[in-house]
């Protein structure tokens, strides 16, 4: 990427530098509701564990592509769905990789706002780990006839907030993307049962 060139302005015999393209910031609403969560449920150490817990799980989507992969060594008749389970959940994540690094929005960084895990990265539209979790639940509520989108979603989701590190939007584009990925591998795999 090249450096922005100088524009001239003749009259006042300056060059001036336009504005380095800017990447989108969150609303003070939002960081206002990150700091409702994290001044409610975020207060409490067990919450807190619990959603560092879930974010290594959903670190790069390995929790999850290592529960496809133990079910597609138990329940050998299914294998191909196991493998659509780690295959959803993985391209669901690189998506959110290449989003992340075209609209290249910050993580929250508000003093006000807590963040309470280490992450891999600095950017967070959209979150990587909404969109895998989505991804997998939707692929594995599919395969195992439970609802487990309503149960494995928000937690995850909320998780990302009382960490301190997503936005709100971020969890919910996450979500939609990962939901959107689940639809394109129950597509495919409709097209190879014909």
């Amino acid at each position: 990427m090249t450096a922005p060139q100088p524009a001239s302005d003749p009259d006042r015999g300056l060059h001036v530098v336009p504005d380095a393209p800017q990447a989108p910031v969150a609303s003070p609403a939002e960081v206002k509701i990150i700091n409702v969560v994290q001044g409610t449920i975020g207060r409490s150490p067990a919450v807190v564990k619990a959603a560092r817990g879930m974010s290594y799980f959903g670190d790069h989507s390995l929790g999850w592509i290592g529960i496809a992969a133990v079910g597609a060594l138990a329940d050998k008749p299914r294998r191909r769905q196991w493998a659509g389970v780690a295959v959803g959940a993985f391209g669901a994540h690189a998506a959110s990789v290449v989003i992340k690094r075209v609209v290249r929005r910050r993580r929250p960084h508000d003093s006000s706002v807590q963040v309470n895990v280490t992450t891999p990265g600095k950017l967070s539209f959209p979150s990587s780990h909404a969109t895998s979790t989505t991804a997998a639940a939707v692929l594995l509520g599919r395969l195992t006839g439970l609802p487990l989108p309503a149960v494995l979603v928000p937690p995850m989701l909320l998780s990302r907030v009382v960490l301190g590190v997503h936005y709100p939007s971020d969890v919910l584009a996450g979500s939609a993307l990962g939901a959107a990925s689940a639809a394109v591998v129950l597509a495919a795999e409709k097209r190879l049962a014909k």
